[in-house]
């Protein structure tokens, strides 16, 4: 499941909205790596700089079964800051563990109020995006086609 949710082939088939996601400085889901990211709900449109800090094992190839991979990126967009560390772990032959923590930092006035007034929006959408990665890895659903 992490070569999967690695493989930038894959970004648009599970993560809802996404535009663009491209490499600024370095090869996509590497450490250091630092991207594009353009995301498009109806009207609304939304940028930010995704930077990849921490990847182990770096090979994700050959993952022995007690492997706990670690996959963490922070995210800059306007009037937010965001750090997401996910953790994939095989639970058993068939199944994956992902824990995902979010941490989500307001730097303008509107931003701070929203996060304020409905912080379950964030969680929400956070349960969506792995909601369609498992429907991805699991029935190869595309949420490009359950759109149309």
């Amino acid at each position: 499941m992490a070569q999967l949710l690695a493989d930038p082939a894959h970004i648009p088939m599970w993560l809802r909205d996404v535009v663009l996601h491209e490499p600024l400085s370095g090869e996509h889901g590497q450490l250091g790596t630092t991207s594009r990211v353009v995301m498009q709900a109806g009207q609304r449109t939304m940028e930010a700089t995704e930077t990849i800090t921490r990847r182990e094992p770096t090979d994700l190839h050959e993952i022995l079964p007690s492997t706990v991979v670690q996959f963490d990126r922070e995210i800059v967009a306007a009037g937010m800051w965001n750090l997401v560390r996910d953790r994939l772990t095989d639970a058993d032959p068939q199944k994956t563990l992902w824990v995902s923590e979010s941490e989500f930092r307001f730097s303008n006035p509107l931003m701070r109020l929203m996060g304020a007034l409905m912080p379950g929006i964030f969680h929400k959408q956070s349960q969506q995006h792995m909601q369609d990665f498992k429907a991805f890895a699991e029935q190869g659903t595309d949420v490009r086609e359950a759109r149309n």
